[in-house]
């Protein structure tokens, strides 16, 4: 198990922003690798950080596990599954700079788009989960969050469109990203990422994890669900500049 106090102090607040994001406030969660990044390489804290969500999924499925959509959970769970295989047979290739770069400027151009469309005049009308879009977002879903645990974003565009009920949303994220995280332990397994250094240091943080993810079902609640989706819409223009600047960063550097 890691034993710095410095690893601690930046691996605490990102875990309690991975739970706020598994509790409703989506997105906010792609701030907590960067985090850890600081103290220990990307790859040891994208091997900390799945055994973390892994926990979070089980109380986040749990809270909304009565409000989520099946039509959407199907069709981004085949796309994902193929996403994450061929993110992982381009693991050693594929530049987690690149892919946060390019998520980044589709989400904030697609947040900033739909904020302007929703204050207009004409109101856009809410969009159908259908087959060819659900499979291929979820494809990006599952190839971003193999690479780079920056599945959110990808599954944003798709869903948000459709203007479900704040818990619906969150709920079918809630499943989507339970489902997710499991099939990608095989591939974390066959990367060799698990070492005992990196899932005892994960258990350690599991009471974090859990409370954090309940304190952000609680809040999330507490939001009306008018300016639920502005203020998600907002949270994903944040993220989205903060990926282009990470990948933008190490691209050019």
């Amino acid at each position: 198990m890691i034993t710095d106090p410095l690893f601690y102090a930046a691996a605490i607040p990102a875990v309690i922003l991975l739970g706020l994001a598994k509790g409703g406030f989506s997105g906010i969660g792609l701030l907590s690798l960067p985090l850890m990044a600081l103290v220990v390489s990307p790859v040891q804290a994208a091997a900390i950080t799945l055994p973390l969500l892994i926990v979070q999924d089980v109380v986040s499925v749990w809270a909304y596990r009565h409000t989520w959509d099946r039509r959407n959970v199907v069709l981004l769970v085949a796309g994902a599954t193929s996403g994450i295989l061929t993110g992982y047979l381009l693991a050693a290739q594929v530049s987690d700079a690149a892919v946060k770069l390019a998520i980044g400027v589709i989400s904030v151009a697609f947040a900033i788009r739909r904020i302007i469309l929703e204050r207009g005049a004409i109101q856009p009308k809410p969009t159908l989960a259908d087959g060819p879009r659900g499979l291929f977002w979820g494809g990006v879903t599952g190839f971003t969050s193999m690479i780079a645990h920056a599945g959110g974003p990808p599954f944003q565009i798709y869903v948000m469109p459709q203007r479900l009920p704040r818990d619906v949303f969150v709920g079918t994220g809630a499943i989507v990203f339970g489902i997710v995280n499991w099939i990608k332990v095989p591939p974390y397994i066959a990367l060799g990422q698990f070492t005992t250094e990196n899932l005892t240091t994960a258990v350690a943080l599991f009471p974090v994890a859990i409370a954090s993810t309940w304190a952000g079902v609680l809040l999330v609640r507490r939001v009306s669900p008018e300016r639920f989706y502005t203020f998600v819409y907002l949270l994903l223009v944040l993220v989205g500049a903060k990926l282009v600047y990470d990948g933008a960063t190490a691209l050019f550097s």
